[in-house]
């Protein structure tokens, strides 16, 4: 409509007033209701080329959408086991910090398993003192199998030593006998011995790791344990809170609630996602000026900046199934993302997260101008697209002052 207005002042007023003070014509007689298209058919046919081109060369170099909002994400309460509530700490919109405990559930299965854990570590604990005496009782023992196998070592020797003078004083059978006991002896001490070396063994190597597994298994039914207490992850507030004592969670198909974070990207206070028109593909950019204004800050246009613009369009992406696809069940055209920021710190303050925007990105093509590589009527051109956008900040002023109107009085809300 401005643009009709603006074009008619150069087209249909000229006309009518060369009609008027040349031809002597005057509205009401000569140019009336049935005379008008014939009596200002110059000024009405170039108001409306005139008008059409300028709204085609705006809306190209200068696009606009009402699909723009500072979107933001939830992080979902979901705690990694089932079970009954048994406290809740929080309320819900409150604000949380990061390690705050939100609400704890009860088991008893699982303190059956941390005791049954705790008993394994105290029997494998006394285990070892069972060990230890038998490392003593083999240690004596060794000590025992020595001692018989150097006495009968002792009289071996002398015996046989007496054999050899041949005085007939010790028979050969003693002898033997005790060359057996001697040998006896000996296997004896390898025993106690073998029994000494499988002691120590158990209190070195075993035992410590039967403790190990023990500790681990009590670890981890504490660990499993303090899972029934769910703590939040990050700093936000929470949402749709509204457990009670005795609730069931289950994490397949009940969330507890969502924490919608204060800080950072996803919050979305910090950035407007945008989305245009897949013609603007060509002139939005990274760096592209652009300015909001949104209904939860009526009677405010915030300055911005194009930050990023997404690579692809989510109308074409696919997804692998059974059914071949179909374009034209995609008749609806998506539409260029991008990722819009405050040119000032602060400018989003005030902004409430999720709220809806009016966006528009504006060309600017003085660096091309100044580069010295356009013709002249490429100049005047690039000159005439960059002047055209000041139309539309002014529409988005009018749109910004009107948007309260629109929505309380027209709308019914």
């Amino acid at each position: 409509m401005f643009e009709v207005i603006f074009c008619s002042l150069i087209t249909i007023l000229p006309d009518y007033l060369f009609r008027k003070f040349r031809q002597g014509k005057s509205w009401g007689k000569e140019i009336n209701f049935f005379t008008v298209w014939y009596e200002l058919r110059w000024g009405i046919s170039a108001c409306a080329i005139l008008s059409i081109s300028l709204v085609t060369l705006i809306f190209y170099y200068h696009p606009s959408t009402s699909n723009a909002s500072p979107m933001f994400r939830v992080v979902s309460i979901m705690p990694e086991q089932s079970g009954r509530v048994e406290h809740v700490f929080v309320e819900n919109g409150q604000t949380v910090k990061a390690g705050t405990p939100l609400f704890s559930m009860f088991d008893e299965s699982q303190l059956a398993l941390i005791e049954e854990a705790k008993a394994n570590v105290q029997q494998v604990e006394s285990e070892f003192y069972t060990a230890q005496a038998q490392l003593t009782a083999a240690a004596s023992g060794v000590e025992k199998a020595e001692s018989a196998f150097r006495r009968a070592k002792n009289e071996y020797d002398r015996k046989k030593a007496l054999s050899t003078k041949g005085q007939n004083i010790i028979s050969e059978n003693e002898v033997q006998r005790l060359a057996e006991t001697v040998a006896m002896n000996k296997a004896a001490v390898a025993s106690a011995k073998a029994n000494q070396t499988s002691a120590q063994a158990m209190i070195d190597n075993v035992l410590p790791a039967k403790r190990t597994a023990a500790v681990k298994r009590l670890d981890k039914a504490i660990v499993d344990e303090n899972k029934r207490t769910i703590y939040a992850h990050i700093d936000g507030e929470l949402q749709q809170f509204a457990l009670q004592e005795g609730d069931f969670v289950n994490p397949m198909f009940r969330s507890a609630g969502m924490i919608v974070p204060s800080t950072g990207y996803a919050s979305g206070k910090d950035a407007v996602q945008a989305g245009f028109n897949q013609l603007a593909g060509n002139v939005i950019s990274e760096g592209t000026f652009a300015e909001i204004t949104c209904l939860s800050k009526p009677f405010t246009v915030i300055p911005m900046k194009v930050a990023t613009v997404q690579s692809v369009i989510s109308s074409g992406q696919v997804r692998t199934t059974d059914t071949l696809l179909d374009l034209q069940e995609r008749a609806k055209p998506g539409t260029l993302t991008v990722k819009l920021v405050p040119l000032y710190e602060g400018g989003l303050d005030g902004i409430i997260p999720g709220t809806r925007c009016l966006a528009n990105a504006y060309s600017y093509h003085h660096a091309l101008i100044e580069s010295g590589t356009l013709s002249t009527a490429d100049t005047l051109y690039y000159h005439m697209v960059d002047t055209v956008g000041l139309v539309h900040a002014i529409i988005l002023r009018l749109q910004a002052l009107l948007l309260p109107i629109q929505v309380l009085v027209f709308s019914g809300h």
